[in-house]
């Protein structure tokens, strides 16, 4: 019983700091109408900044404390602020790219400037003082602090939200912003509000949790996982429920790591329990309206035949241009693009067609690679489709449960499941269900080689890179038909409205299902594909943080665009990959580049994505029958003079960019309309021309107009 008590008063004081960095997250969403996905990020970089003022530079705990509550945080509260205020007005899947953006921006940012090989801690508040005995138990000061914390943070949250006319503001802004303006009230000041309170709790979060764990980025900024679960219990709205959540939350994880059985299978359980419990609360909460939602999309291209084959074979050219030009080892890094792109591609339809959002296509991937690795020791042809269809089958098993979520509710629930794989399926060795065995990771990591077609053996890396490429353009036409057929169109028109979607007739659970099995088959290829480029795989390479820049960067390219995944596999193997390469100082800068992109992207620079505006730049160029040729031509002798070693790689690269850039002049000089020499500009007129009376009527008329 002592015991049972003991884990139960961890458990509780545990439960205090999520009640209060839910609260937090609550705070922010019903106040301002943006669910904040970077909320524990916020908490975990002021868990550092405390560290480096306690511990670093050895402050005082008192003065520590005050720089980063009464100075940082409200500063980086209203950074937040600043910084997602242009999300109102944007759909569901562009407000998340900007607080993904900032999650995992501010990841890489902590690395950045706090080396994650260095083991650092933070010590408790009030070590020195006893324990607080209370008979069968007892209490340290830490846990008493933290509890005492949660219990005033809920009641003053409680007393400004409801009992003042600022709490009353800050409701009421999300609804309607002109309504609040009429009355007197400053709907900017109750945001900016808002977001210093939010951020606030999230760093005494961060700096009450940091000394239970080890300082890590990621790790601190997941934490939040358990946050997400007890805001769902409130259904982001109510906080004395937050609070039962953050108390189930905390229980849960102390008594499963006191009490589960010690076994190969069960450690990851207690990990990923925060994840499976968000995951159940999701299906099991009935959930309203998302506050400030906004049901505006744009409209989605279609692409042509003719286009679409065309750019299949730039494709395929491309992947024979790195096969023949690149080293094995640059292969390996650069070559990878065309298996980011498929998974990159996968977001296309499920996210582009039919608005369906989805944090863990890297996950699904990393099923169809160990897939693939154990069907396909010896790459047998078969193993890949099977690995698509086995991926497939798990995209449709999140989906039938899921099928009432959507928006956020739909990015927390796979962003749990992502989770879930991380942290306990792929850790799982080996086992059997009715005598089949099913091995993953296996604790370790799974070899993977290039496919057996028929005979014909993908061994190097040479190889392995053109046939990227190929199941790049195929999977890229097959997505290309999909947007052009009838099925395509009813997806776009579940994007537009689920209630009218089914109240025509069609059934939602076969298109989600459909287009999540078919969405997690592409991203099981891409994770073969990535698997046969790198020879080997391991988890940590498809957990949530690491699928996050994916989705950033297809978001930005354009989500409903086919070209998505080429461009998403372009920019996240080459400049990324470049940068370091060229400027050894700038690595820590190009692993932040695609959280900068999302940030751009959501403040509204790209609100219709990349791809359009440079298909409106460049279109008309390679369309032109004179100057596509010749640039045809130019980049395919620079392709041989690489091959007969005339130039280098950063020759060809140079001269491509030359040739590209000129053939787009040339083309603009031949399609400029030519001077029309009969019209004469207004300031002329009575010098290249004689004045006529009907000349100071037109511009009596212009300036009436005008004024």
């Amino acid at each position: 019983m002592e015991q049972f008590l003991a884990f139960g008063i961890v458990g509780l004081s545990t439960a205090a700091i999520y009640a209060v960095i839910g609260s937090g997250l609550v705070l922010t969403y019903t106040t301002t109408g943006v669910f904040n996905f970077a909320h524990g990020a916020a908490g975990m970089v002021s868990a550092f900044v405390y560290w480096q003022l306690s511990v670093g530079w050895g402050w005082p705990v008192p003065l520590a404390l005050a720089a980063v509550l009464l100075v940082f945080a409200p500063a980086f509260g209203l950074f937040f602020g600043r910084t997602l205020a242009p999300t109102q007005g944007l759909g569901d899947a562009e407000k998340l790219v900007m607080t993904i953006a900032l999650l995992s921006g501010l990841i890489v940012l902590a690395r950045w400037v706090w080396n994650p090989n260095e083991s650092r801690s933070l010590p408790r508040f009030f070590p020195e003082q006893p324990s607080i005995d209370l008979g069968v138990v007892t209490l340290t000061w830490h846990q008493a602090l933290t509890i005492a914390v949660a219990i005033a943070v809920a009641i003053a949250l409680r007393i400004l939200l409801y009992r003042t006319r600022t709490g009353v503001e800050m409701r009421a802004t999300v609804d309607d912003r002109a309504l609040v303006g009429l009355t007197g009230a400053d709907p900017q000041r109750a945001n900016r509000i808002a977001w210093i309170l939010g951020i606030e709790l999230a760093a005494i979060g961060g700096i009450l949790i940091a000394p239970m764990v080890t300082l890590d980025a990621a790790q601190l900024s997941l934490l939040i996982v358990s946050a997400y679960t007890a805001a769902i219990f409130g259904r982001l709205r109510n906080l004395p429920m937050v609070f039962v959540g953050a108390v189930v939350v905390g229980l849960l994880e102390s008594y499963l790591t006191g009490y589960l059985p010690q076994n190969e299978y069960l450690p990851g359980l207690r990990l990923a329990a925060p994840a499976l419990l968000l995951f159940v609360a999701l299906l099991l909460f009935p959930h309203g309206r998302l506050r400030g939602r906004d049901r505006k999309v744009g409209a989605v291209p279609l692409p042509t035949l003719g286009g679409s084959a065309a750019f299949a074979a730039v494709i395929v050219t491309l992947g024979l241009m790195l096969a023949t030009m690149l080293s094995e080892p640059d292969l390996i890094t650069y070559g990878a693009m065309f298996a980011w792109g498929v998974i990159a591609l996968s977001y296309v339809p499920l996210l582009g067609f039919a608005g369906q959002i989805s944090l863990c296509q890297l996950g699904l991937a990393g099923i169809g690679a160990v897939a693939y690795g154990h069907l396909g020791p010896d790459g047998q042809w078969w193993a890949l489709f099977a690995a698509m269809g086995i991926a497939g089958l798990v995209g449709a098993v999140i989906a039938i449960p899921a099928l009432r979520l959507s928006g956020v509710y739909m990015a927390l629930a796979t962003a749990a499941f992502a989770v879930v794989l991380d942290r306990w399926i792929f850790t799982l060795p080996a086992f059997e269900i009715l005598g089949v065995r099913i091995a993953l990771f296996d604790q370790g990591s799974v070899s993977i080689v290039g496919p057996d077609l028929f005979g014909l053996k993908v061994e190097t890396t040479a190889g392995i890179t053109v046939f990227a490429a190929m199941c790049l353009a195929v999977a890229g036409i097959g997505v290309a038909l999909l947007r052009r057929s009838r099925f395509g169109r009813r997806l776009i028109a579940l994007r537009d409205s689920e209630a009218a979607y089914a109240t025509l007739g069609g059934s939602l659970l076969l298109a989600r299902v459909t287009v999540f099995a078919l969405s997690a088959a592409i991203a099981g290829l891409g994770g073969a594909l990535y698997g046969m480029q790198v020879q080997a795989v391991a988890p940590d390479q498809f957990n949530l943080v690491a699928g996050l820049p994916i989705f950033l960067i297809v978001t930005i390219a354009g989500l409903g665009a086919i070209g998505a995944g080429m461009f998403t596999g372009l920019v996240f193997a080459g400049p990324l990959n470049v940068i370091p390469v060229l400027w050894p100082g700038l690595l820590n800068l190009s692993q932040v580049l695609p959280s900068l992109g999302g940030i751009l992207f959501g403040g509204g620079v790209l609100k219709d994505g990349a791809i359009a505006p440079m298909r409106r730049e460049w279109l008309p160029m390679l369309r032109d029958r004179v100057v596509a040729p010749l640039l045809v031509a130019a980049v395919l002798a620079l392709w041989g003079l690489r091959l007969l070693e005339a130039i280098d790689g950063w020759g060809f690269t140079a001269g491509v960019v030359v040739a590209t850039v000129a053939a787009r002049i040339w083309s603009s000089a031949r399609h400029r309309p030519a001077a029309d020499p009969s019209v004469v500009p207004v300031e002329w007129w009575g010098i290249r021309r004689p004045w006529t009376a009907d000349d100071e009527e037109v511009l009596d008329r212009a300036v009436t107009t005008a004024s």
